[in-house]
């Protein structure tokens, strides 16, 4: 506990495996400007137990969305292959927070903004729903992949491009990666002054 309040229990699993070849080794950092990103696996916008429902809508209720273990080993599978194909150039789940935390993590690491086409809801960007990633690749690679993921059943789609120095969404503003950075890391320091 902190300061007479208790925590809540978290559960931590870790995994441990064997990369056969360290060349392979995937970061979650966009490399370049220009790469296209896409999406891998369905968006359904679910924001039950969510950070999002949390946080903004000041809501803790809901159930934490389903997951479909086939779905989980299908997109994961081919994300894989990806990776040992070198098409792609960086890879990042999206889990807490949703499909733009992931964008904005994945541009913190490398300082490089990304623009994004498509102009949703914040349950499209901020739902939790299971079994997606967002992956980067050149711009040429894009369609070759999404046709290797309609022919194994792998929901995909390209959402954006990666450069400059904001992340921007279709229809909904801009936000500069400097905002960005000194929120994140700004914050503790803060919490701790007071």
């Amino acid at each position: 506990e902190t300061n007479g309040q208790a925590i809540l229990p978290t559960p931590a699993i870790g995994g441990v495996g064997l990369l056969d070849d360290v060349q392979q080794n995937m970061t979650s950092a966009f490399k370049e400007t220009g790469e296209a990103i896409l999406l891998i696996g369905e968006t359904h916008g679910h924001l039950g137990a969510s950070l999002y429902a949390r946080e903004i809508l000041q809501d803790e209720t809901g159930a934490p969305p389903s997951v479909d273990l086939a779905a989980e080993k299908r997109h994961g599978e081919f994300v894989r292959t990806l990776i040992t194909k070198s098409q792609l150039t960086a890879c990042h789940d999206i889990s807490d927070g949703g499909l733009l935390i992931a964008i904005a993590e994945m541009a913190l690491a490398s300082n490089i903004g990304a623009a994004l086409t498509d102009n949703n809801d914040a349950s499209y960007y901020f739902g939790e729903d299971q079994a997606r990633y967002i992956v980067t690749c050149s711009s040429d690679e894009a369609d070759t992949i999404i046709a290797q993921a309609q022919s194994t059943n792998v929901p995909c789609q390209m959402i954006g491009t990666t450069g400059g120095d904001v992340i921007s969404v279709a229809g909904n503003g801009l936000t500069s990666l400097s905002a960005l950075a000194e929120l994140h890391e700004s914050w503790l320091p803060h919490y701790m002054s007071h």
